[in-house]
């Protein structure tokens, strides 16, 4: 099915702003009776069925894949301009990214009520999120992702919600964390077992999410060649 000309998709797009003909006329440069004879036979087109309207900006927006980013790259030094620039991988895949950070904090409230909206606000990003990406790199100790980060994995893939995460370490978790052996058995430094199951992760992540070793551009793309975006 053949769709509207360049030329027709330039006036549609300012009749969606709201434009009448005659503004329209003005701002093209175009004479008035040209600017009805064009957007009558797009109207035209419409009704015969040759091809559909253009959709609303909230029908776009409703239609664009979101992507809910977690990590703890919310601790960085630089954590706006990098939210920005993880962002800006998502758009230019087509798809809207929902950083943390994106929100405003109510001055008023006390830090635990602070707390409280940060939590209140990500859990809701989660929900209208379609997919979340989680960065499950080491934290604040070897095998040990943002303890934050985790429980958002585990609460998007208890909303049934598709999650993709990415880590930089393709060792398996024994390989990275036990310092000793006895018998069948590994202990981490604190005298804890450490689980063999030939994963790089925790099995409750590695298990609910589906792990690339990489960065966020490798994992955009991996959502990308899966169809997921």
């Amino acid at each position: 099915m053949r769709g509207p000309t360049k030329k027709q998709l330039s006036l549609i797009e300012l009749v969606d702003q709201g434009l009448s003909v005659e503004e329209i006329a003005t701002r093209t440069g175009k004479h008035l009776a040209s600017v009805h004879k064009q957007l009558n036979r797009v109207r035209r087109k419409v009704r015969e069925g040759h091809y559909a309207p253009t959709p609303l900006p909230i029908e776009m927006a409703a239609a664009t894949p979101r992507i809910y980013l977690a990590g703890f790259d919310v601790f960085r030094s630089d954590a706006s301009s990098h939210g920005e620039a993880l962002k800006a991988m998502c758009q230019s895949r087509g798809t809207i990214g929902l950083y943390p950070l994106d929100g405003e904090i109510p001055d008023e409230l006390d830090h635990r009520g602070k707390a409280q909206w940060i939590c209140h606000a990500n859990m809701e990003s989660i929900r209208s999120a379609d997919i979340v990406m989680a960065n499950l790199n080491d934290f604040r100790g070897a095998g040990e992702p943002d303890s934050g980060t985790s429980f958002e994995v585990g609460f998007a893939a208890a909303l049934g919600k598709p999650v993709w995460a990415y880590t930089g370490e393709n060792r398996t978790l024994i390989e990275r964390v036990s310092i000793r052996k006895e018998g069948n058995a590994s202990y981490c430094a604190n005298g804890f077992v450490v689980e063999d199951f030939g994963l790089n992760l925790n099995l409750m992540l590695a298990c609910s999410a589906r792990i690339v070793v990489g960065g966020p551009e490798n994992c955009l793309d991996a959502m990308a060649v899966a169809g997921l975006i």
